[in-house]
């Protein structure tokens, strides 16, 4: 495979990692690069040598803002900054009003858990949450007039499925309802235009985006810049240095979903992350694609199931009669995955490469009882 730009070899060696491990697990934890340890001392030593460094610290999360909108696709404007997935859901449903017509909140059963627990908590505002099937068919079946709010996962943390949320997005909007895609365990490794997928996108810089904890993007599509949090916090007012306290002035912009005191060494280290991205973005999803396919055919080869063979991204997940110790075998041979639901998980990003999947698929076979 002929590799240009900054993916695969060209790219490895600003990951320490691929010195003594094959790593395979960008679904957990995208691997540390030198840029992002460059960026965590420019912060340490900006501090050091001058102090307060509060228009530094403002200036670096309007940057990042601009690097998320430039992954999705949309205006800088259209991005609310957050801590975590968790943290901007949580901002968003406190807009909504679920005692009214409007009380149902569909979810699939393979969303991550702190979408389910967070639409689960509306209950005690009056909210019914459905659960259903991943396929766009069965959202169809319950996504009505009294639907709120639509959930769904890009990528499947549990199986790799892709799922079709640009059609769920259509069922969503032909009924009124408001459609959040959750993309973390997608942007990064593939394109996503925000606005052909929905209405509002969250997700996080740890894993694709090769950032830390601690730092999490929100698009609101400006038709929602209307909506009002309960769930505010000093950086979503409309002028945060006017240091008012006299009301609630939530900014006009996808701002309002701001919170406190931005996370500034997550700050910094994310931007490291996205830049990183940015410079091979249009190359990224190619490349993981090759692999991945390179991954299926050995794991057919071997007789290693995988549970989703097609229509999938950068995560390829393997059926295990112990996933917990086919892990654990692997990482004895210096193979980094991880397992959900007796799947083994294997990710594929722009630094791995074909010696990285032959590697994989030669510990597989090393280890066959272990394989469903």
């Amino acid at each position: 495979m002929s590799e240009t730009g900054l993916v695969g070899k060209a790219v490895r060696g600003r990951f320490p990692v691929f010195e003594r491990k094959v790593y395979l697990n960008s679904c957990s934890q995208g691997a540390l690069s030198h840029d992002v340890r460059a960026a965590y001392e420019e912060y340490l030593v900006g501090w050091d040598e001058n102090g307060a460094e509060w228009e530094h610290w403002v200036e670096r999360s309007e940057a990042v803002r601009q690097g998320f909108s430039g992954l999705l696709n949309v205006a800088a404007t259209e991005i609310a900054i957050q801590t975590s997935v968790s943290a901007a859901v949580s901002a968003l449903v406190s807009a909504l009003d679920f005692r009214g017509e409007r009380s149902r909140i569909v979810i699939s059963e393979n969303e991550f858990p702190a979408i389910g627990q967070i639409a689960h908590a509306q209950e005690l505002r009056g909210a019914e949450v459905i659960h259903v099937a991943a396929e766009p068919e069965a959202y169809a079946a319950v996504v009505d007039e009294r639907t709120a709010l639509v959930c769904s996962t890009l990528v499947s943390y549990r199986t790799g499925a892709v799922h079709d949320v640009a059609a769920i997005n259509r069922i969503a909007g032909g009924a009124g309802a408001l459609m959040l895609v959750d993309a973390y365990q997608g942007l990064g490794a593939m394109s996503l235009d925000a606005s052909s997928v929905a209405d509002v996108v969250v997700g996080g810089t740890v894993k694709y985006l090769l950032g830390s904890p601690g730092l999490a993007y929100m698009w609101v599509h400006p038709h929602f810049h209307d909506l009002t949090p309960t769930q505010t916090g000093w950086f979503a007012d409309e002028d945060i240095f006017e240091m008012q306290i006299e009301r609630y002035r939530p900014h006009p912009s996808a701002r309002r979903f701001d919170s406190g005191t931005p996370p500034v060494p997550n700050i910094y280290a994310g931007l490291a992350g996205v830049r990183l991205v940015l410079e091979s973005i249009w190359e990224i999803e190619a490349h993981i694609a090759v692999l991945a396919e390179r991954l299926i055919a050995g794991c057919e080869e071997i007789g290693a199931k995988v549970v989703v063979p097609a229509g999938r991204g950068p995560l390829v997940c393997i059926r295990s009669t112990d996933a917990p110790a086919l892990v654990a075998a692997l990482a004895a041979e210096d193979v980094v995955a991880s397992e959900r639901d007796s799947n083994l998980r294997v990710s594929l990003h722009l630094y791995n490469t074909e010696d990285d999947v032959d590697a994989v698929l030669a510990a597989l076979a090393r280890n066959r009882p272990l394989l469903a």
